[in-house]
């Protein structure tokens, strides 16, 4: 059974298509694996090699991967059901095949192994872009570009060709030579070969320095990627330290952010804001640094419960000074939009241990208790004057007065119920 390439597309008459995923699961106990049966077919409707699509489901599930070519067995250990791996299959396409223009499915990837940068080309609609390489597979895919087995190949058929041109003496074998130029190799615009002595001009060194800095830049993303959470965090809090400790700190909000999505860890980094960045003075922090928070916390509220978290350790650090002041600092959080209603009554209902003991946590939601009381009454308040606004309006009538000339809105008194109508002595009307 064949679905559409696009899954977001529903259209039954949608012209590509690609086999649905069938998975085998094998073995027992630690030796348990799944076999993808079909994946060379579904990677030949994609166009793309077969171990990309099986290295990308090792990524997403944390799982290593075996690929056994000669045989066709692509292997992802563990025991995993078929519809999640189709799945976790439409995260891959929209990510590695799609185009980012038309999402037309009929691309090409082209690898600078320079630059270390991943582009992609559209046959339908043109577009040239490059992909975003903070993904573990770019990695992958940077050490196993997809021309290198088929352009290897292409290539020894092609001097075939030309010594068998030579060897016939034929009149066309320099236009043959002329039409065997491999194109799609120069599609980076960059030729491996190139002889960089042809330039000596400051620019051309200046150029050539910034190209091998952007390379050196490019594999430090590539392998910080393939650090542990662990590693990525403590990467994360040097940096925002060093930027501390330089005096930077103030303006490096932007630069923080951005450090901490090339490692992936932006959800925690409020976590680790609050470690460096608040101490006894935090109501004053909180003011200053409120752009940096900001920047995690806006509509992410992943990143809020991080910042509850690294909240309560600060109340550890400094319990004397902090805890009788917890329901002030968290209103001021809530004022300054870093945390919203809904994660703070979530966090109430819950007494955790994750960063603190369990005495402490529950001693800093009693502390909180009179906001969380607040905030659960101005939330009541808010919809019960809502409500009373709705049977206010209700009541409200406009009249149009002639001699006035103008519109007048008057209260419309309830009319009497059919139990006050019953009062009424029918036979003395």
């Amino acid at each position: 059974m064949s679905v559409n390439v696009n899954r977001s597309v529903s259209d039954q008459f949608y012209r590509y298509k690609m086999p649905r995923l069938i998975a085998k699961v094998e073995g027992k106990g630690n030796g348990i694996k799944t076999v993808i049966v079909n994946m060379v077919d579904v990677a030949k409707a994609l166009n793309r090699p077969p171990t990309y699509p099986t290295k990308y489901f090792g990524c997403e599930l944390g799982a290593q991967t075996q690929f056994d070519v000669k045989n066709d067995r692509y292997i992802v250990n563990g025991s995993h059901e078929a519809n999640k791996l189709q799945d976790m299959l439409d995260g891959f396409i929209r990510k590695f095949v799609l185009c980012s223009e038309c999402e037309n499915p009929e691309t090409d990837l082209h690898i600078n192994s320079k630059k270390q940068t991943i582009g992609s080309s559209c046959k339908a609609c043109g577009y040239r872009g490059m992909l975003d390489t903070r993904h573990k597979l770019c990695t992958f895919i940077l050490k196993n570009p997809p021309e290198s087995e088929s352009g290897s190949v292409k290539k020894d058929k092609e001097k075939k060709n030309r010594k068998k041109d030579k060897e016939n003496g034929s009149g066309g074998g320099e236009a043959g030579n002329h039409n065997d130029i491999d194109a799609p190799d120069a599609v980076d615009g960059d030729d491996d070969d190139e002889d960089w002595a042809e330039e000596t001009t400051e620019e051309a060194q200046r150029r050539r320095m910034e190209e091998i800095s952007e390379h050196a830049k490019n594999l430090t993303l590539s392998e910080d990627l393939e650090k542990t959470l662990e590693e990525r965090v403590n990467l994360f809090y040097n940096f925002v330290k060093q930027k501390k400790e330089g005096g930077a700190i103030d303006s490096a909000d932007k630069e923080i952010l951005a450090e901490a999505e090339r490692l992936d860890v932006k959800a925690m980094g409020p976590l680790i804001l609050s470690e460096l960045l608040f101490d006894e003075n935090i109501r004053e922090q909180i003011k200053k640094y409120k752009r940096h928070f900001l920047r995690f916390c806006h509509n992410n509220k992943k990143a809020q419960k991080y910042l509850l978290g690294g909240f309560e350790c600060l109340v550890k650090l400094h319990q004397s000074q902090l805890l009788p002041r917890v329901p002030v600092i968290l209103k001021d959080l809530y004022d300054a939009d870093l945390l919203e209603e809904d994660v703070i009554l979530a966090w109430a209902e819950k007494v955790s241990k994750k960063y603190v003991s369990k005495e402490l946590a529950k001693e800093i939601h009693a502390k909180a208790e009179p906001f969380v009381k607040w905030l659960k009454e101005a939330e009541e308040e808010s919809e019960g004057s809502e409500e009373e606004e709705e049977e206010e309006e209700d009541n409200v009538e406009v009249v149009y007065s002639s001699s006035a000339r103008e519109l007048k809105v008057e209260t419309v008194k309830a009319e009497k119920s059919d139990k006050e109508e019953d009062d009424i002595d029918i036979d003395a009307i």
